[in-house]
């Protein structure tokens, strides 16, 4: 059975966005872009607490394909993993980009489908995939 622990390591907020680095069982796997973390929630455009959370696969109304969903986050839902550039791109999703700049992840696309390849690979291995997010 066993585990694939992700771990996303925020940088400080702008006024517009949070990115971090994700690493997957302590290897760098790519950069996270997020809203900015508040101390209290603005919807659409608050960051997810930092906490530990276990994701799974499921139907995604809104994109309508199945997708990476984090499960309990406090006093939110429907947050996935998708591709996307910039903060006007989530509402407190989490975006992959293989690299960053300000306020922008770039190769979304591509940095998403490594890293739901390996997310798929460790769930349909018997695993259960959780991720991890702390602040700076």
């Amino acid at each position: 059975m066993g585990t694939m622990e992700l771990l996303l390591k925020r940088g400080p907020s702008s006024d517009k966005s949070t990115i971090g680095e994700l690493s997957i069982d302590g290897k760098f796997e790519c950069f996270i872009l997020e809203d900015p973390v508040r101390p209290v929630k603005i919807p659409k455009i608050t960051a997810i607490p930092a906490g530990r959370y276990e994701i799974v696969r499921t139907f995604s109304n809104r994109f309508q394909r199945i997708l990476p969903l984090l499960l309990n986050v406090p006093n939110f839902d429907g947050v996935r993993m998708h591709p996307g550039n910039k903060a006007e791109d989530t509402d407190g999703c989490l975006l992959p980009g293989k690299a960053k700049s300000k306020d922008w992840v770039s190769q979304s696309d591509a940095a998403f489908k490594q890293l739901e390849a390996k997310i798929i690979a460790a769930i349909n291995a018997g695993q259960r995939v959780f991720i991890t997010i702390v602040n700076p």
